[in-house]
């Protein structure tokens, strides 16, 4: 992400949920490393439950921002993708209208949030695709077929606006070109960035089997 002729860069992050997951490790764990860097890094999510998360984000190494933390995430326990994205598009208009301009805003997971982030002209739009999420609901009703068929749409219509998209292994790149297969018919093609492993627990020896 290093951009020509500037040594240090200004990096937003967008994530819907701060706990503690997978997703959530590779978010931190990017926010680490460009701050070792040098680069200011500025995490925005919409939750982060300080009693539930990981311990880098207590840290003061990179700042936290929370919007949206008021809406719902779910309703009725029902429509949780439309929760995720109102509530992530919210954290993205409050970024839009209450920060100065980034670098580098990186996203994951709800790709909704793309074509707002794009109103900030200085800005390149980084998507993280983890694994495509219409692969991950459930279509097994015809109500929830009609329900999900917008928004399988609009994720692949707006992960396709990003400047650059990751994914984090081969296996999801062939994925995402199969489940996508207008982005990859236009020449949209994922770039691969692996998960990141924390070496430095290898360090010492540990005589656990």
């Amino acid at each position: 992400m290093e951009k020509k002729g500037s040594s240090k860069m200004n990096v937003a992050i967008i994530h819907p949920d701060l706990g503690i997951g997978g997703a959530e490790r590779l978010i931190v764990d990017a926010a680490m490393e460009l701050a070792s860097l040098g680069h200011k890094v500025h995490i925005f999510t919409s939750h982060h439950d300080k009693n539930r998360c990981f311990e880098e984000t207590l840290s003061g190494v990179f700042d936290i921002t929370v919007y949206g933390s008021f809406l719902p995430r779910h309703i009725f326990y029902r429509l949780h993708a439309v929760c995720a994205y109102l509530r992530c598009m919210f954290v993205s208009l409050c970024l839009l209208f209450m920060w100065p301009s980034f670098d580098i805003i990186l996203a994951d997971q709800v790709s909704v949030v793309i074509p707002l982030l794009k109103l900030k002209k200085s800005a390149k739009v980084v998507f993280y695709c983890h694994f495509p999420d219409l692969l991950l609901a459930q279509h097994t009703t015809i109500l929830r077929r009609i329900y999900r068929k917008p928004i399988d749409f609009i994720e692949e219509i707006t992960t396709g606006m990003a400047d650059l998209i990751l994914v984090n292994s081969k296996f999801t790149a062939s994925t995402f070109a199969s489940t996508f297969k207008n982005l990859d018919a236009r020449g949209i093609k994922p770039a691969v960035l692996y998960p990141a492993v924390n070496v430095d627990q290898f360090e010492k020896p540990n005589a656990t089997k």
